[in-house]
């Protein structure tokens, strides 16, 4: 079977049931979508052979409740409401415009470390996951991008006299 039919083959078979049961799970359609076409796209990419049609189906419904639950525990699930939920929140202050600038000028890797702990309220074991480091390299990028900002406000932040 060639790809294309092959492609056909799973999306008239399967992409009905898999976005139901992703559905079922995760309660909102596009992140339902989403992981229909996660499952879809990995059966295409890695040739398997089923004994059955079954064994198939009980691979796709097995692979498909786990992505699920990957969406279900990860950190930017956690952070994120429904659009009316939000509409209520009072939008947060703009941060001072002389700090972000400073957090701007850092080297990426402490940028993107500090601007996460700091601006988004993420944990240490959080970015580390988000960045695919661990959370000791994160504590240790952490520490030296503060030494930095401390160094470019002259220990001011600190209580120290300039």
């Amino acid at each position: 079977m060639d790809q294309n039919t092959r492609a056909e083959y799973l999306v008239n078979t399967y992409a009905d049931t898999i976005l139901r049961l992703s559905y079922s799970y995760l309660k909102n359609t596009e992140d339902a979508k989403d992981v229909c076409q996660n499952v879809l796209v990995k059966l295409m990419s890695e040739e398997r052979d089923f004994a059955s049609r079954e064994h198939e189906k009980a691979w796709i419904l097995r692979t498909t409740a786990n992505a699920c639950k990957d969406v279900l525990k990860s950190p930017w699930r956690k952070r994120v409401c429904d659009l009316e939920a939000c509409a209520e929140v009072a939008a947060p202050e703009q941060p001072d415009g002389a700090v972000l600038a400073a957090v701007n000028e850092l080297p990426p890797h402490y940028r993107a470390v500090i601007y996460l702990y700091y601006y988004e309220g993420y944990q240490a074991g959080e970015i580390g996951e988000l960045l695919g480091i661990p959370t000791a390299t994160v504590h240790t990028r952490l520490a030296r991008g503060r030494a930095k900002l401390r160094d470019l406000f002259g220990g001011a932040a600190y209580g120290e006299s300039v």
